[in-house]
């Protein structure tokens, strides 16, 4: 067997960046690896070559569920009948001017 031919039967990862401090990782592509330490030596290669990233996440694909589009009424629409998440009955201290 080829090179090529081993490496797609290794495990998918997907890669996640931080690029600067204080802000989020954010997925930035996918590559196949043996295992996690080779999928971070190959996402740092792939991805951070301008030395642009501080951290870097990789996750088997395997491991990471998605919610499908038609399920964002489900999952995103208020609970309007759940008025308790509503903070509506609560009273502020008049000190508190900017909420």
């Amino acid at each position: 067997m080829t090179t090529t031919t081993h490496q797609h039967e290794w495990p998918l990862w997907e890669v996640f960046i931080r690029s600067k401090q204080g802000l989020e990782h954010k997925h930035c592509g996918s590559l196949h690896a043996v295992d996690a330490k080779q999928a971070l030596q190959m996402a740092r290669d792939v991805y951070t070559r301008r030395q642009e990233g501080v951290s870097i996440w990789v996750a088997p694909s395997a491991a990471i569920t998605a919610s499908e589009p038609d399920d964002k009424p489900m999952l995103f629409d208020p609970m309007a009948d759940k008025i308790y998440r509503h903070p509506t009955f609560y009273r502020l201290p008049d000190e508190v001017n900017h909420m």
